[in-house]
């Protein structure tokens, strides 16, 4: 009999902090599907920095895990069995049933892609989109110095080399390490980079911001920005990681500054989804953009893997590798 491991949540975390809540690692029978079901074997799930977050009770801010059932997210797969005319076995298909290694569900809740779109069938699973999406909602000039937040993590990377893509002068990273503000620079084609723990340094004035951070770091980018400049809000890791919010101290610059602050999510434009589609794998395929991962192998390693993430410890979108034979997996990742 085949079986499946999955992971449900068992209690909310106490507190604000980035601590995951009880989890339990168990082991099911892998079920036939029935009429107009799809079995999917996964093969990849997204590790992002709002798992942790939606482990809390939220009080309807963002949806949340609820107890005692298996948490959900972003997920790839290949289809190994089907009732359903629609979908066929072999079939690579995007989904929201993560923290599994096999989902069975209606088959409408699987969209099949195209799996030689990408040269790795795992960047069905970037965040390219949300930096496509992001910098849609604000105006690069041929020549503007633009800064991007986070610069190393799956949004930030592509959002620096977009960014160049559309006629920035000079694009800069802030990350969190010298190692990262090197490998920014040598392998997604920023021209410059620093480590946001040792300051901002003086960046001649700046034009675009696009903040996955906020906190300290969005208020040292209102300093440092130029009279209409724009910042484009996306995340908010440093409350996520610190559990306690960092009130911007110098919003009267963004008065006399007549700043532009823009908040987005994606859900909000399809329209731009659309254009993302048709227009982002294109750049990929020609090498025109790099979408760097980080590779954790075994459910069992998650947990560790998403504590890591916050503290900065991965490069590029990090990404869970089902074990479907179920043997434990070596926790090392590849980058």
């Amino acid at each position: 009999m085949t079986t499946s491991r999955q992971m449900r949540l068992l209690t909310h975390p106490p507190g604000t902090l980035p601590i995951p809540g009880e989890v339990a690692l168990e082991e099911v029978p892998v079920p036939e599907p029935g009429p107009g079901q799809v079995l999917v074997r996964n093969l990849y799930m997204a590790i992002d920095p709002g798992l942790l977050l939606r482990m809390r009770c939220l009080d309807g801010l963002v949806p949340d895990f609820p107890l005692g059932e298996v948490m959900w997210g972003h997920a790839l797969g290949e289809v190994v069995a089907s009732a359903d005319p629609g979908k066929r076995p072999g079939d690579v298909v995007l989904h929201r049933l993560a923290w599994r290694e096999y989902a069975l569900a209606d088959a409408a809740k699987f969209d099949v892609v195209d799996a030689d779109l990408y040269p790795s069938r795992s960047h069905h699973l970037s965040s390219a989109v949300v930096a496509w999406v992001g910098l849609s909602r604000i105006r690069i000039a041929p020549g503007d110095t633009v800064v991007v937040s986070s610069a190393a993590g799956a949004v930030g990377s592509v959002a620096g080399q977009l960014a160049k893509l559309r006629g920035a002068g000079r694009v800069i990273g802030s990350v969190g390490s010298p190692d990262k503000a090197g490998r920014v620079v040598r392998t997604l084609g920023f021209d410059d980079a620093f480590d946001y723990h040792e300051g901002w340094p003086d960046l001649g004035g700046v034009d675009v911001y696009y903040d996955n951070v906020g906190g300290q770091q969005l208020e040292a980018a209102i300093e440092a920005m130029n009279p209409h400049g724009r910042i484009v809000l996306c995340g908010g890791t440093e409350q996520q990681v610190s559990g306690q919010p960092h009130g911007i101290r110098n919003m009267q610059l963004v008065i006399a500054k007549r700043l532009t602050l823009q908040g987005f999510t994606t859900d909000d434009h399809p329209d731009v989804i659309a254009e993302f589609t048709r227009e982002f794998p294109p750049l990929v395929a020609r090498g025109a953009v790099v979408l760097p991962e980080t590779v954790i192998d075994g459910l069992e390693n998650i947990i560790p893997a998403m504590r890591a993430q916050l503290e900065g410890a991965h490069f590029g979108k990090v990404l869970l590798r089902f074990r479907p034979d179920g043997r434990p997996a070596p926790a090392t990742p590849r980058s």
